[in-house]
């Protein structure tokens, strides 16, 4: 997948970084949000979110449940940034499609 591709997708959810606290920035001056960010919005949404290393695999599996309740979503990615940038596009668009 790589990192720039989790942001396409965060910016395709019509994610903007108007406070870049806890962002980074590509190359190209796009701003994202670390992994500790993405925790912070899950946690704001009301998820539980963790991102662990699956050795075996050698990649990243973030994943996010409702607080006390059923696992609702899981992405992996090459690194923890990665994981955790997807699993925040992919949040909000289940959350955009639930509003719809």
């Amino acid at each position: 997948m790589g990192l720039e591709f989790a942001i396409d997708e965060l910016y395709a959810t019509g994610w903007s970084a108007l406070d870049t606290a806890g962002c980074e920035h590509l190359a190209d001056g796009r701003s994202f949000p670390t992994a500790a960010r993405v925790g912070a919005e899950f946690e704001a949404a009301g998820f539980d979110f963790s991102v662990r290393h699956i050795q075996l695999f050698d990649c990243y599996r973030a994943e996010w449940k409702e607080r006390g309740g059923s696992m609702n979503g899981a992405v992996v990615g090459q690194s923890e940034t990665e994981a955790a940038v997807y699993a925040l596009s992919q949040l909000r668009r289940n959350m955009m499609a639930a509003t719809s």
